[in-house]
C-alpha cells in the first residue's frame, strides 16, 4: 500500500515551492502565480500518469520501452488505445526527456512550446473548456513568459529542480482514491479561491460536500444506469464531484456523467483539474463557462434553445447568495418570460446596494425547472430563505420572492427535507447556510427538518471565525436525515399540509414543542423567591424615579443659545 500521508507531504511541498518561486520573481498575489502554480501542478500530474500508464504497458504487452518511446511501427497508437482516457503526450513532452535539456539556453522556450503543444494536439482538443459562446480555452498557456525576459531560463530551471523530486505513485493504486486528491486539489487552490462576494467564488468545504452527496444518493436506491449530474454554479467543482464520487461507490462502478456550468473563468480552470484528477474525462466537454441565468448552455439537443433545458437526474449546487446582476436581470426576464423557468419572478434592481440582489432566488427556480421529475437536488441557501415569507402586514402583506418559491416547493410535493447548518461553517462568510433536499418523488409528503446549528466546534481561520464539523457531527446529520430520525430540539417530522398552515416555513425551530421548565418549590423556598424578586423590582423601580428625576433636571438646563 501506499504512504498516503508522506506523498500528500512531498506533494504539498512541491506546492509550496512554487508558490515561494512565483513571490521571488514578483508573481505573488497576481492572477498569473495561480496560472503558473496549477499549470505546473495539472503538467506534473499527467506527465507521472503517462509514464506510470506507458510502463504498465510495457510490461504487459513484453513491448520494449525504448521502442515505444520512439513511436516506432507506431507503437504509441497500441498505447493510447489501451488507455483512451489519459492526455496524450508524446515522450519528447515528459519531464524525463525536457530534464536533459535543462542547461539549454533557450530552456524555458522548450517548456512552453511544450506545453502549447500538449493543448494543440487533436486528441486533447477535448480537454478544452468551452465557453457559451463557443469558445474553446486550451488545457495550457504559456508561463515563462510571465516573468522578466532575463529571468525566464532560471524560473524553468527552478520548476523541474521541485517537479523531478517526488512522483504521483500510480503504480500504487493511487489513482481512483477521491479522497486523497480532494485534499490535494484543495490545497492546491486554498490561496486562489478565496470568495470576496463576488459571483462563483465560494468554494464549499469538502466534509459538507461530502455530506451532502451521501444523503442526495441515499434518498433513492442507485440502479445500473448512467446518472446525469448538474451543477449550474460550479465553482471548482466540490459539491458535484463529491457527488459523482459516491454514486460511483456503489456495486455498479462510476455511474456519473458530470455537466456543469459557471461564469467564473478561473473556477472553469479549477474545475477541470478537478475532473482529471479524478479520470472524469468523459464529462470535460460538459464545462462550460458562462452565465447560467443569462444563457445556460445544456439543452436537449445542444445549441438549440427551442427544444428545452435539459433535465437531470441529480443537482447539486452553492449558488451566489446576493451580487449585482442588474445589467443582464432584463434580458433574462425578457428571454424568459414565456416559460415557467423562473416562476416566481426576478429579483428586483434596488436604486442603492445593487450588490443585494437576491441572485440565489434565480438559481433555485433554475434548479427546480432543471430537474427531472423524480430527480434529487441539494441547494444550499442562506438561512433566511427559510422563513422570508411577506413584506409588510395584514392583507395588503406582498409575498417574497422567497415565500413564492417555498409555496411551489409545497405545492408540488417536492420537498424532502432542510437543514439549518452551523453558523460561520464558511470561514469566509458569516451567512448562516441551511440546505435544502428536493425529491420529485416525495409524494407521501414526509419532511425532516433539522436544526444543526448548534453542532460544532469555534475556531479562528485568519482573521475569521469558523465552524468546524466534527466527522462525528457530520455522521449524526447524514444518519438523521437518511433514517429520518426524530430528536427534541434537533429534528422534526412535518407533513405538507403543516407547513402549509405554518405560512410555509421551512425552519425546524418554527415546529419544535414550546416547554416550560416547572421547578418543585417547597413552601420555604417560595417565600424566599418572592423576597428576592420584590427587592429586585424595588431597586429598578428607585433606580427608575432617580433616572427620571435626572432626565427632568438636563432638561430644565437647556437654553437656547444664539
Amino acid at each position: 500500500m501506499p504512504n498516503y500521508v508522506e506523498l500528500e507531504k512531498n506533494i504539498k511541498s512541491i506546492i509550496d515551492d512554487l508558490q515561494g518561486l512565483c513571490s521571488t520573481n514578483g508573481l505573488s498575489n497576481t492572477a498569473y502565480e495561480e496560472v503558473v502554480v496549477t499549470s505546473v501542478f495539472l503538467y506534473k500530474f499527467l506527465n507521472d500518469k503517462f509514464m506510470a500508464n506507458l510502463s504498465n504497458f510495457c510490461k504487459d504487452t513484453g513491448l520494449d520501452y525504448q521502442s515505444v518511446i520512439k513511436n516506432e511501427d507506431d507503437m504509441l497508437d497500441a498505447f493510447y488505445a489501451a488507455y483512451p482516457q489519459d492526455v496524450a503526450f508524446k515522450y519528447e513532452d515528459t519531464i524525463d526527456y525536457l530534464v536533459r535539456h535543462i542547461k539549454d539556453d533557450n530552456f524555458y522556450d522548450q517548456f512552453d512550446k511544450t506545453l502549447l503543444r500538449i493543448s494543440n494536439y487533436k486528441e486533447n482538443q477535448s480537454f478544452s473548456v468551452e465557453t457559451a459562446g463557443g469558445e474553446k480555452k486550451p488545457l495550457f498557456t504559456e508561463i515563462c513568459d510571465k516573468v522578466e525576459a532575463s529571468k525566464r531560463n532560471s524560473f524553468a530551471r527552478n520548476i523541474f529542480s521541485y517537479i523531478t523530486r517526488d512522483r504521483f505513485d500510480f503504480g500504487e493504486t493511487i489513482e481512483g482514491n477521491y479522497d486523497f486528491f480532494s485534499t490535494i486539489f484543495e490545497y492546491l487552490i486554498q490561496n486562489y479561491n478565496v470568495a470576496r462576494g463576488t459571483y462563483a467564488e465560494y468554494f464549499t468545504p469538502q466534509a459538507l460536500s461530502s455530506a451532502i452527496a451521501k444523503i442526495l444518493v441515499h434518498m433513492a436506491p442507485v440502479e445500473d444506469k448512467i446518472y446525469e449530474v448538474y451543477d449550474p454554479s460550479a465553482g471548482s467543482g466540490s459539491l458535484v464531484l463529491h457527488l459523482a464520487n459516491e454514486l460511483g461507490n456503489g456495486k455498479f462502478g462510476n455511474k456519473a456523467r458530470v455537466y456543469t456550468q459557471d461564469i467564473s473563468q478561473k473556477s472553469s480552470r479549477f474545475l477541470r483539474i478537478n475532473m482529471l484528477l479524478n479520470s472524469l474525462k468523459e464529462s470535460l466537454e460538459n464545462i462550460i463557462e458562462g452565465d447560467t441565468l443569462e444563457t445556460p448552455a445544456h439543452f436537449l439537443v445542444k445549441g438549440d434553445d427551442t427544444s428545452g433545458i435539459k433535465k437531470f437526474d441529480f443537482i447539486t449546487s452553492n449558488p451566489p447568495f446576493n451580487t449585482d446582476f442588474s445589467s443582464t436581470r432584463d434580458k433574462i426576464e425578457t428571454k424568459w418570460e414565456k416559460t415557467t423557468r423562473f416562476f416566481a419572478g426576478l429579483p428586483n434592481i434596488p436604486p442603492k446596494k445593487k450588490e443585494s440582489m437576491s441572485i440565489y432566488t434565480c438559481f433555485i427556480q433554475h434548479i427546480l425547472y432543471s430537474l427531472k421529475n423524480g430527480g434529487k437536488a441539494a441547494i444550499v441557501v442562506p438561512t433566511g430563505f427559510l422563513t422570508a415569507q411577506y413584506k409588510g402586514k395584514g392583507k395588503n402583506g406582498k409575498v417574497t420572492l422567497e415565500g413564492k418559491i417555498r409555496e411551489q416547493i409545497i405545492d408540488n410535493n417536492w420537498l424532502r427535507g432542510v437543514i439549518s447548518m452551523p453558523s460561520n461553517i464558511f470561514a469566509n462568510t458569516g451567512t448562516n447556510v441551511s440546505v435544502l433536499f428536493i425529491d420529485k418523488s416525495n409524494t407521501n409528503g414526509e419532511v425532516l427538518l433539522m436544526d444543526a446549528s448548534k453542532l460544532g466546534k469555534k475556531v479562528k481561520v485568519g482573521k475569521n471565525q469558523k465552524t468546524v464539523v466534527s466527522k462525528e457531527d457530520l455522521d449524526k446529520i447524514v444518519d438523521s436525515f437518511v433514517d429520518h430520525i426524530v430528536e427534541e430540539d434537533y429534528s422534526i417530522s412535518v407533513n405538507y399540509d403543516q407547513i402549509k398552515e405554518n405560512n410555509y416555513s421551512f425552519s425546524a425551530g418554527q415546529y419544535f414543542d414550546v416547554r416550560i421548565k416547572n421547578v418543585e418549590l417547597s413552601p420555604e423556598e417560595f417565600e424566599e423567591k418572592m423576597k428576592s424578586l420584590k427587592s429586585s423590582l424595588l431597586t429598578l423601580f428607585t433606580e427608575g424615579e432617580t433616572l427620571e428625576d435626572e432626565i427632568k433636571n438636563q432638561l430644565e438646563e437647556i437654553k437656547y443659545d444664539l
